[in-house]
């Protein structure tokens, strides 16, 4: 006789993952007792009748997992299992603040600054070791450029100085000016909202499955040049609180890696995951409650982008076997529909539907397909 458990395990990539090495960082584990006094036999039975284990990603990289586990064994069942979604998605939970509804996209000009400013750093470094090396190149016979003298008030700077500044500026003006517009463009959409979409589904959401849908906007603007949809699912962040205390920390000791000190106005509202450090999305118009830029899911993988037809349209699963709809506060898989409206000049609008999906019968296994955590890299016609 023994005891069955839900083990769940997670390492989710934080913000600009690129710059961690995810075979060093911590596996956060959460076990749940679901039954004890069973046999072997048992324990098969129960967990046949449960959704099926799932794991996303490697234990060396970036991993999402749940299995069952029957006296600290793993238990591996090829039979079918019940494809019932295993935890409802609470009513005032961050899909329902930050994942649904209308969504703008930011102005391309944030794509195009951060492009720049890398540049310019890159020139900055150039000519401060040009300058430090000038000295001996000097003294070789090398002629200097660049390393007069100019005046302004009572100090004297260097030519490059002067060429090389403004430069470092650049980039800064563009993002304050695409902030500046992506404000009034909020504004605006604000004071009047399309009328949110008719959308009839005429298939189960399954994973794996194809999704038959018929999408009709009662009053269509006059801009709107064409639509498209595709849906996608990913993995959003955990609880901050189930993260800390999986990874066996304190709340108020010392950040998990990943993690940036806590900022309460943000996480008490479940609107921040805490390692975006404010740099995930432009600047957004604070009369919304999870603003009106959709954030990436950094952990995703959608499918293939369909034309909106007359009557049903039909959209091909996301590559992958990936688990259904789960939100528990460490593991939450997310699944989405997006239909995005090409409004010619104006940047595209997006209407963004949560869906509840069914898990596959059998056990399933995928790769972590890890996305940039800037809002303005990641829009869905560019992840095809």
């Amino acid at each position: 006789m023994g005891k069955l458990i839900l083990e769940e395990r997670i390492k989710y990539p934080p913000f600009e993952s690129y710059r961690y090495k995810p075979e060093l960082l911590p596996i956060a584990v959460s076990r749940t007792d679901i039954s004890e006094n069973l046999s072997e036999s048992e324990a098969l039975e129960t967990i046949r009748n449960l959704p099926p284990p799932f794991r996303i990603g490697k234990k060396s990289g970036w991993l999402v997992e749940r299995r069952y586990k029957y006296n600290d064994e793993t238990l591996k069942l090829d039979e079918k299992h019940a494809q019932e979604m295993l935890e409802a998605v609470p009513r005032d939970s961050v899909v329902h603040k930050q994942r649904t509804g209308w969504y703008l996209t930011p102005n391309v000009i944030h794509k195009q600054a951060r492009g720049i400013m890398n540049f310019s750093v890159l020139v900055l470094l150039i000519a401060l070791t040009y300058l430090f090396l000038e000295p001996v190149l000097s003294v070789w016979g090398v002629p200097s450029i660049g390393t007069g003298r100019v005046r302004f008030g009572l100090l004297d700077y260097p030519v490059l100085a002067v060429v090389v500044v403004p430069i470092l500026f650049v980039p800064i003006f563009m993002r304050i000016g695409a902030n500046f517009s992506d404000l009034v463009k909020q504004r605006k959409f604000l004071r009047s909202q399309p009328i949110e979409p008719n959308i009839v589904f005429h298939s189960d959401t399954t994973s794996g499955e194809p999704l038959e849908v018929s999408i009709e906007f009662p009053e269509a603007e006059q801009n709107w040049k064409s639509m498209s949809v595709l849906w996608r699912v990913g993995v959003l962040p955990p609880s901050r609180d189930a993260l800390v205390g999986a990874l066996g920390r304190e709340r108020n000791g010392q950040p998990a890696p990943g993690l940036t000190t806590e900022l309460p106005h943000h996480w008490s509202v479940d609107l921040d995951d805490g390692t975006g450090g404010g740099e995930d999305s432009p600047m957004q118009n604070q009369d919304v409650k999870g603003g009106l830029f959709l954030k990436p899911m950094r952990i995703m993988q959608q499918s293939q982008i369909t034309e909106v037809k007359q009557g049903p349209t039909t959209i091909p699963s996301p590559v992958g076997d990936w688990p259904g709809t789960i939100f528990s506060p460490l593991i939450r898989i997310h699944w989405e529909m997006v239909v995005v409206i090409d409004r010619g000049s104006l940047s595209e609008l997006l209407w963004v539907q949560p869906l509840k999906v069914k898990h596959p019968a059998f056990y399933c296994a995928t790769q972590a397909i890890v996305n940039s955590g800037r809002t303005e890299t990641n829009h869905p016609l560019s992840l095809n």
